[in-house]
């Protein structure tokens, strides 16, 4: 015999000697089949505590720079509106120059529809958000140099909104499917970052406004977002278990939800919603300049104090809804958002004015900080990432048409004095707060009727949800 064929004899000896294990046992003993993760496969794409609390400070100065700045637009509002703008034909034009922010601040939200597919088939999400944050911190430089108003339309206005939009949702779009437990505390967290944004953003921007003016105001503003935006926009990354291709929308699924009265309810709550709820942060200044004669640096002020007043709320809803339930709490904030305008903005004297300005933005972040949340618990984590898209898409619409429709009601006018008087102007701001009020109001309705459709969906009602 060679050697070769002891050396065979020897292995299979050795072979036929080892115990046979069954397909069974050999389950029992990994813990899978071939071709079957393990049950706890699942703890292994859980993201660790110290990505969580980056991911929530990240998501924070997020939205502190592309929400923020939009928060204080009301700022830039008074100014190009004003005698002193370096716009040219912008004085008095409070319609066209509320366009110029909504439609950035809208497609913030609107290019949802198109970052959204994007996010699914690119390597890395971080080429998108780092690709945003140089377009958004370019487009406010390049507005410093407009003299037109079509300069600041396809600058401040359309540039801005969609590099933006390529910052936003990556990072807001999978912080959902990072927190389980704490997701109203974590969103609540992330969108108080543009109340903190505003009332930073806003007294400081009207400060630089007066000590370097705008051109160099726009030139820092867009060196301070490129500074903070780079770093936050390398934190993206996908959800557990979520490669490329896998984040797309199923077009059935889809279709089926599309169909459903609950998805066109609140969709037309979102978009009423986000029309109305812009309107107070656009016109807020120029109200409290033109028909409270307070000083610019005051009306910056109130803007301000809105604005942390609507941080801290974020934060406290978010909390309450893990408690007392999501939708209950969402709709609580905005039917109480629509009762303040109409108890305090109309024929509003300084001191209701003021009052107005605090539970306004006790409420009116509610929403805002409890949708995404909602839209998980309606449609499902599963089907999260594209009505998301969809609802912000919406809501960006409203956004581009709230503020404009507000600025036809009240009319061209210099400040209350040269075209118009100002008990005229008076009872226009009135007539815009009315609009505003109904805008809230109709969603109201909306966000109602969806939690009874909703209930209705899961085989029964339930006090919390």
């Amino acid at each position: 015999m060679s050697a070769s064929e002891s050396h065979e004899l020897r292995v299979l000896s050795v072979s036929s000697s080892l115990p046979r294990v069954s397909p069974e046992e050999r389950v029992r003993s990994t813990g899978f089949e071939e071709g079957i993760p393990p049950e706890n496969a699942a703890q292994d794409l859980r993201p660790s505590r110290q990505y969580q609390t980056l991911l929530l400070l990240s998501g924070f100065m997020m939205i502190f720079q592309t929400i923020g700045i939009g928060q204080s637009y009301g700022i830039f509002q008074e100014f190009y509106t004003s005698p002193q703008s370096n716009i040219n034909d912008a004085s008095g034009q409070d319609a066209l120059v509320s366009l110029v922010g909504s439609i950035g601040n809208g497609l913030t939200w609107s290019g949802s529809i198109f970052v959204g597919p994007l996010i699914s088939r690119v390597k890395d999400p971080r080429y998108i958000t780092l690709t945003g944050a140089v377009v958004m911190s370019l487009a406010i430089v390049l507005a410093s140099f407009g003299s037109r108003l079509w300069h600041l339309f396809l600058t401040q206005s359309l540039l801005f909104g969609i590099g933006s939009s390529m910052l936003y949702f990556p990072i807001l779009s999978s912080i959902p499917q990072f927190f389980d437990r704490h997701r109203g505390f974590a969103m609540g967290f992330i969108l108080s970052g543009n109340g903190v944004g505003g009332l930073i953003l806003a007294p400081l921007l009207h400060f630089m406004l007066e000590r370097v003016g705008i051109r160099w105001t726009l030139r820092a503003l867009g060196a301070w977002n490129l500074v903070v935006t780079v770093p936050v926009a390398c934190v993206a990354r996908r959800p557990p278990g979520v490669g490329i291709g896998t984040a797309g929308p199923r077009p059935r699924t889809n279709a089926a939800i599309l169909r459903k009265g609950t998805f066109f309810l609140q969709s037309t709550g979102a978009f009423l919603q986000a029309a109305g709820n812009v309107i107070p942060l656009y016109y807020l200044t120029t109200y409290s300049i033109s028909v409270l004669h307070y000083p610019s640096s005051t009306g910056s002020l109130l803007l301000a104090v809105n604005n942390a007043v609507n941080a801290a709320a974020r934060v406290a809803m978010g909390m309450l809804a893990d408690y007392v339930g999501r939708q209950n709490t969402m709709i609580a904030s905005v039917i109480l958002s629509a009762v303040t305008v109409f108890a305090f903005w109309i024929d509003a004297s300084r001191g209701r004015f003021l009052t107005f300005i605090v539970f306004y933005g006790v409420y009116a972040g509610g929403y805002n900080a409890l949708l995404p949340t909602t839209i998980t618990e309606v449609y499902g984590v599963q089907n999260y990432a594209y009505v998301n898209a969809a609802m912000y898409f919406i809501r960006g619409l409203g956004v581009i048409f709230g503020a404009p429709i507000a600025g036809v009601i009240l009319g061209s006018h210099a400040r209350g004095n040269a075209m118009m008087s100002m008990d005229i102007l008076k009872d226009r701001y009135d007539w815009v707060a009315v609009y505003v009020g109904a805008l809230l109001l109709g969603a109201s309705l909306c966000v109602l009727y969806v939690r009874w459709l909703d209930a209705k969906n899961k085989g029964g009602w339930s006090w919390i949800a």
